[in-house]
């Protein structure tokens, strides 16, 4: 690559110590941020020279070479100034400062060129990543024969001396209040203007555009010839308002106002106060999406930004929004700092930048005045009820918002957990204790409770009843909020499952907050939880319009992709969540059992869930399964030997190992071992029955157990206990489960005809089951014999 100057062969030579860069990348990384900021700056492509692996030292043997001397012949240097750059002895400090400077010096620019503006600046632009000693500034200014000055990117705070990095943790303690995004632009914006004195020299901005321009004609001619190009000129833009401004201006409107808020830093030392910081920047993203000319991406949208390293520009790209706001906060005491900036996504760059020093109980109108900013920065026309709505505060008790932004800590984690939606019910409820009129405190309690008893982890009545009696009371103090809307939108769905009490209050909020992503991802887990397939798919993509990289809702096209058997696509979503958010396990699950659906368990379904994490437990069941499946039921035994509850109690599988040893010893015609297991097996579910009965899981696995030991009366009651618990009917998904068990436990009993009915309506519905999991599954062994079974499967071929 060439320099813009002929004669040049780079543009930018960019020097520095090897040592500098060994820790973590620090001048590569400011390299290619500086490359895509030039990018931005420049019309042309600005060539920059960097050596990812410069000398060190110099040696009496060390000779430059020639291609070294070529490369120095630049526009530009950038010398990264550390504490140990000024070294007579180093490499970079003698071959290539020194000797760019000498050759600079002699060239037809010469080392200082006249700016613009009248100005006059060196091409040597030094980056300073270290406060250094007076001696080592004294050696740089005699070579340079001018002052050091430059752009700092060095990080100060008492006893600490370091170049400022792209994401820090503390950005408020930095001494020198610089941010490094910004001091990336402004060595851009100085390289541009030594380029254009480099290029124009001795003009203004003004006659840059005029020079080789064509000789002037006469005054009249001229003036008529601009007449008539006027005249062109102006009926041109009528016809182009006509057909194209509208529109422009409408692309224009909606490109201009979308804003994402990236997770704030905690400011704070101690890593239990993120959830204040957290809570701040939900508080601030709650506010811009009441503003109806705004377009907000979602908090789950931004999180997988927490620890990036990626700039800004790369960010607001994949994001589709043209301005980000950053931020940090801290509470100490009675006093908080807010720390925030709203960049432009594109070549502009940092637009606004504001610290907040207040006393904790101005909170509220720290944040509206936030929001109100940033509307007014995006030139946006608020209305008196947005403004109005901006200004609303969820509580007059610091205490209880504190206790509940706790509370919202632990559930908006994104792996859900029961320990911390245990965490998150006693920050509530400190919440709801404090203020007895805490609408949304109480709303999310009852979201809270109903979320236990949604995934049947606590469905007994007390639990039920607690949440009843929160959402009644979020009702009746709250009604008119849309969070509180969309919290009782949840409870009704998971505690109640009444999904048209939860559409109603999710459509009310929706006026509210029309471009919510959270709406529409509710209203699509309750349209799936209905079997309304076409609603479920319509409101994920409105979801997905919002986001493209929500790996949720992408996890959840790949669910959907999964349970209506079109496995190629469910794979690709899954691997594009994944490539988003590598850390959570369900798109891992949803990429293996699509392909245990369409090509049966092997090796590409095993080695998705072993490269998944958290997922232990899982991926020894499907391992379990697999080896059943292909017929290895000695590895399958010595699996089930070695585990224990096979998750009895916690990922909803009810399955005890005493269940999994008979299934094998069954089909290797060790009935008495299996008649053993089958007895162990039916003692431990009966026990988990008796203590609650209101598990479906416990049901069907009791009825499982039953089977094996010839209650064939006991095993069908049970089973068809669990599916009355949950039907197909009230959850499309939930209730395959059951009604796969009873299956399983009309083949065990000898009841084939209702094994196969039962069959015949789980393939006629999106489902998990397929003829290749059904063929896998040993304990539909005795159905396949049968001619109305292989009437069945040719019924339900596996297509994709």
């Amino acid at each position: 690559m060439s320099s813009l100057i002929e004669g040049y062969n780079y543009d930018i030579f960019i020097s520095y110590r090897q040592k500098d860069n060994k820790y973590d990348g620090w001048v590569t990384e400011f390299v290619d941020h500086l490359k895509t900021e030039l990018e931005a700056t420049f019309k042309e492509e600005i060539s920059v020279y960097f050596d990812i692996n410069p000398h060190d030292g110099l040696l009496e043997t060390h000779d430059v070479n020639e291609s070294l001397k070529e490369k120095l012949k630049c526009l530009i240097i950038i010398p990264i100034i550390s504490r140990t750059y000024c070294d007579p002895k180093s490499f970079a400090w003698e071959h290539e400062f020194k000797a760019f400077v000498e050759q600079a010096s002699r060239d037809q620019f010469g080392l200082m060129v006249k700016l613009p503006n009248g100005n006059v600046a060196s091409r040597i632009l030094p980056i300073r990543i270290h406060d250094i000693t007076e001696c080592d500034v004294k050696l740089f200014e005699t070579i340079t024969g001018s002052i050091l000055r430059g752009v700092d990117f060095i990080y100060k705070e008492p006893g600490v001396n370091r170049p400022l990095r792209s994401n820090e943790e503390n950005p408020g303690a930095n001494l020198n209040h610089t941010f490094y995004r910004n001091q990336v632009n402004k060595v851009a914006n100085a390289i541009q203007e030594v380029m254009s004195a480099i290029q124009h020299p001795g003009e203004t901005p003004e006659t840059f555009s005029s020079k080789g321009g064509t000789p002037r004609l006469s005054t009249t001619k001229n003036k008529w010839i601009k007449i008539i190009a006027g005249v062109i000129f102006v009926i041109s833009l009528a016809v182009a308002g006509i057909l194209f401004i509208p529109g422009f201006l409408k692309a224009n409107k909606q490109e201009q106002k979308s804003i994402a808020v990236l997770p704030f830093t905690s400011l704070s030392e101690d890593p239990k106060n993120q959830y204040l910081a957290d809570g701040m920047m939900d508080a601030i993203l709650t506010h811009l999406s009441k503003i109806n000319d705004l377009r907000v991406m979602s908090r789950t949208s931004v999180e997988q930004y927490r620890q990036s390293k990626k700039i800004t520009t790369e960010i607001g790209k994949e994001l589709g929004v043209r301005y980000l706001l950053e931020g940090s906060f801290q509470k100490s005491g009675d006093s908080i700092r807010l720390i925030v900036q709203l960049i432009k996504a594109g070549k502009e760059g940092h637009v606004w930048a504001n610290i907040y020093d207040r006393l904790w109980n101005n909170v509220f109108s720290v944040q509206s005045e936030v929001a109100n900013k940033i509307a007014s920065e995006l030139r946006g026309i608020l209305t008196p009820e947005e403004i109005e709505k901006i200004a609303e505060k969820p509580t007059e008790n610091l205490d209880a918002y504190q206790a509940y932004l706790r509370g919202r800590f632990y559930t908006d984690l994104p792996h859900f957990s029961l320990k911390d939606w245990n965490e998150a019910l006693l920050a509530f409820q400190e919440a709801v204790d404090i203020d007895t009129t805490f609408a949304l405190a109480y709303a999310e309690l009852a979201r809270a409770h109903g979320r236990l008893v949604f995934l049947s982890l606590d469905p007994s009545d007390s639990r039920k009843e607690n949440a009843k009696a929160c959402a009644d009371k979020a009702l009746r103090l709250g009604k008119d909020q849309p969070r509180v809307q969309i919290a009782i939108g949840y409870y009704y769905f998971y505690s109640r499952r009444d999904y048209l009490q939860a559409i109603k209050y999710l459509d009310i909020a929706e006026k509210s907050l029309p471009n919510d992503f959270d709406i529409f991802s509710a209203k699509a887990e309750i349209y799936l939880a209905t079997g309304k397939w076409d609603e479920h798919l319509r409101f994920l993509e409105k979801a997905l319009v919002l986001n493209p990289r929500s790996a949720s809702s992408l996890t959840d096209l790949a669910k959907y992709y999964w349970l209506t058997r079109r496995y190629k696509e469910a794979i690709d979503a899954a691997n594009k969540s994944i490539s988003i958010s590598p850390e959570s396990m369900f798109p891992y699950l949803f990429k293996a059992w699509s392909y245990w659906c369409w090509k049966g368990p092997g090796k590409e379904s095993l080695e998705t869930l072993k490269a998944a994490p958290n997922l232990y437990e899982w991926w020894l069941w499907s391992w379990y399964w697999q080896e059943v499946g292909e017929g290895d039921l000695q590895t399958a035994l010595q699996i089930a030997d070695t585990t224990k509850g096979w998750g009895v109690d916690t990922k909803g599988f009810a399955i005890p190992r005493n269940s999994l040893l008979a299934t094998i010893y069954k089909y290797q015609g060790k009935d008495e071992l299996a008649m053993e297991n089958y007895k162990i097996a039916a003692g431990v579910m009966e026990e988990k029955v008796a203590k609650d009965q209101n598990k479906r899981q416990y049901h069907s696995a009791l009825g499982i157990a039953y089977a094996g030991i010839g209650k064939k009366e006991e095993a069908i009651a049970e089973g068809q206990k669990a599916v009355r618990m949950m039907p197909i009917k009230k959850d499309a998904l939930y209730g395959i489960q059951p009604m796969q068990d009873l299956a399983v436990i009309y083949t065990m009993v000898g009841d084939y005809d209702r094994a196969l009915r039962q069959l015949d309506t789980l393939l006629s519905k999106p489902s998990w089951i397929t003829r290749v999991w059904i063929d896998w599954d040993i304990r539909f062994a005795p159905l396949k014999s049968l001619p109305e079974f292989k009437i069945l499967m040719a019924k339900y071929p596996v297509k994709n």
